[in-house]
């Protein structure tokens, strides 16, 4: 069985196949029968785990599991802690009352060796951003995002950094690996699934597909 972990592209579908010629995961995994645990939205980055395990997949993407999700939010404004201690309570949106959440401020340093995207987020002097650590157990629809729009923090770039203790680390956006046998140990235990399958395939170094040229692409916030 194979276990991989790709640091999934901005604007590319969490998906093998598009009949609109947008990217896919196919531009950038070449490894056949593996799927996406969960889904990761066509204009957010980070963490993507893909696999042939029918029952690890079902239980990380399972809420009854609560397999924590991290993610990096940049947001326009400054929050206050009134807002970070909301995100942390829980809050309203379109699919019902969120579950209570870690939410902090991130210093400046934190996100300092974060990849740019491509196409940049606009720049605009009268309005600052910051970035914020949010994780959270559920899988609502763009969830994250609609709790920062909730506290009055306009997502503007989210990237999702951790999955269950599984971490990003040096993979580049389009890179991907498999999984050591130690995170798939932990993995297996985070979301009690059957530890008698078989090994995952030796590790190997981080893969990277370079997507066909699609030509020049619109300017998005």
């Amino acid at each position: 069985m194979r276990y991989i972990l790709l640091n999934k592209p901005y604007e590319v579908l969490t998906q093998f196949t598009d009949e609109h010629g947008r990217a896919t995961l196919k531009d950038f995994v070449a490894v056949p029968n593996v799927y996406p645990v969960g889904r990761l939205d066509f204009d957010s980055e980070g963490l993507l785990l893909l696999t042939d395990d029918k029952q690890m997949q079902h239980r990380l993407s399972d809420p009854r599991y609560k397999v924590p999700k991290t993610y990096w939010a940049q947001v326009e404004g400054t929050p206050t802690e009134t807002a970070l201690q909301q995100l942390r309570e829980g809050v309203q949106i379109k699919e019902g009352f969120t579950l209570p959440a870690e939410a902090e401020l991130l210093p400046e340093a934190a996100t300092a060796e974060l990849w740019p995207r491509n196409p940049p987020i606009r720049y605009r002097a009268s309005i600052p951003t910051s970035w914020l650590a949010i994780t959270i157990a559920q899988g609502m629809n763009r969830q994250v995002r609609k709790m920062c729009a909730a506290v009055g923090l306009p997502c503007l770039r989210l990237v999702r950094q951790e999955l269950g203790g599984l971490s990003l680390e040096e993979l580049a956006p389009g890179q991907w690996r498999d999984l050591t046998a130690e995170e798939l140990a932990a993995l297996r235990g985070l979301a009690g699934a059957d530890v008698r399958h078989p090994r995952p395939m030796a590790a190997r170094p981080a893969t990277s597909y370079s997507p066909p040229n699609r030509g020049p692409r619109r300017q998005r916030p």
